[in-house]
């Protein structure tokens, strides 16, 4: 049996080899560094299939080779909106809850930590060195998808194969709230946190929207003259939302979750913004000063439509002196890393995440 394909349709026109590679050095010798221009040279690329990497294993092969992210160009435009969006979605979710909860042996506890709703994920083991040392999880989807329980696979996957105690917010969302609403409410459990246990034995990771808070939170943090966290883990962040970014380019209609970058993500982010400025840092964190950020480990796939937003950060983390890994899955598109606990691509890069922790967190 072919592996499967998954096709990508681009508004290219064919071209000889040759000319393709005389486009490429025109490019090279006419580009105004890398700035982004309506006069840059364009390379045109025909359209192609793309088979499931044969480097990768069944279980993420699986989720690899699936078809286009259902209904991605449907773009709600308001909060009421994407309400009923988000409760579908959350609905499929939750299913999978008890599950990884028994694969993982971890426990799940509802909480409310100053006014703000939570969840405690508690592993069934701790390691003896994470202790005295908490994890404080915010969750992706775009600013408006998966709220309650279905924030919580990503955290569960990290105490599960971490051993830390999680903190998982559920912060509010469209309609309930709005900018900057998701950052004040994850702010808010930190420095709750920080008043019982020492911010250098505390680290704050997520993904997707939650990668982008992850950032977003230390830069606040910065603002605010509070203590950083030890480290911080943002996975795949988004943080650029006006959509610069070459990736934003070569994986659209490959990356099989986000498909394109003006698809339900767009969406859900403007709405969230309720009209902000998207380049404020606390929007578009790669913006932001990241001078002093503590050290930091990053995460992505090769068809993640995020991957250059991924990059830039490390690259800009790098630039001002912040020790910072990047780690880049075969194969994978936006975020697929927490998709199957049972991969051992999922328990790859939450051990090196927990490595990295362990590294440099307290005690």
């Amino acid at each position: 049996m072919s592996a499967p394909v998954n096709e990508i349709r681009t508004r290219a026109t064919w071209k000889p080899a040759a000319a393709l590679l005389w486009a490429a050095v025109g490019m090279l010798s006419t580009a105004p560094g890398n700035a982004q221009t309506a006069n840059a040279p364009v390379l045109e690329v025909p359209a192609h299939s793309v088979p499931v990497p044969s480097t990768v294993s069944p279980q993420m092969a699986k989720i690899i080779g699936l078809p286009l992210r259902t209904n991605w160009n449907v773009l709600p435009k308001t909060g009421e909106e994407w309400k009923p969006v988000a409760d579908a979605g959350a609905a499929n979710t939750i299913k999978n809850i008890p599950g990884i909860s028994e694969r993982l042996h971890v426990t799940i506890d509802k909480t409310v930590i100053d006014g703000v709703r939570a969840f405690v994920i508690t592993p069934e083991v701790i390691a003896p060195e994470n202790r005295n040392r908490l994890l404080i999880h915010v969750h992706g989807g775009c600013y408006v998808l998966n709220p309650g329980e279905a924030a919580l696979p990503e955290a569960m996957f990290m105490a599960g194969f971490g051993h830390f105690k999680v903190i998982a917010v559920d912060y509010r969302m469209p309609p309930e709230a709005y900018f900057p609403a998701a950052l004040d409410d994850s702010m808010t459990v930190y420095k709750n946190a920080i008043r019982t246990t020492d911010p250098k034995n505390i680290a704050i990771f997520g993904s997707s929207a939650g990668g982008a808070l992850t950032l977003e939170m230390i830069l606040k943090a910065k603002q605010d003259g509070l203590p950083l966290p030890g480290a911080i883990a943002p996975g795949t962040p988004m943080s650029d939302v006006t959509k610069i970014g070459d990736t934003f380019v070569t994986n659209a209609m490959l990356d099989n979750v986000l498909v394109s970058p003006d698809g339900f993500c767009d969406a859900g982010t403007k709405v969230y913004a309720n009209g902000h400025d998207l380049k404020d840092p606390l929007l578009s964190p790669v913006y932001g000063d990241m001078q002093g950020f503590p050290p930091t480990i990053l995460t992505s796939g090769t068809r993640d439509l995020l991957l250059s937003n991924t990059v830039r950060v490390h690259r800009k983390l790098r630039q001002a002196g912040v020790e910072a890994m990047l780690q880049v899955y075969e194969g994978q598109s936006h975020a697929q890393y927490y998709r199957d606990d049972t991969s051992p691509e999922a328990r790859e890069a939450f051990e090196e995440i927990a490595g990295f922790f362990n590294k440099h967190l307290g005690k």
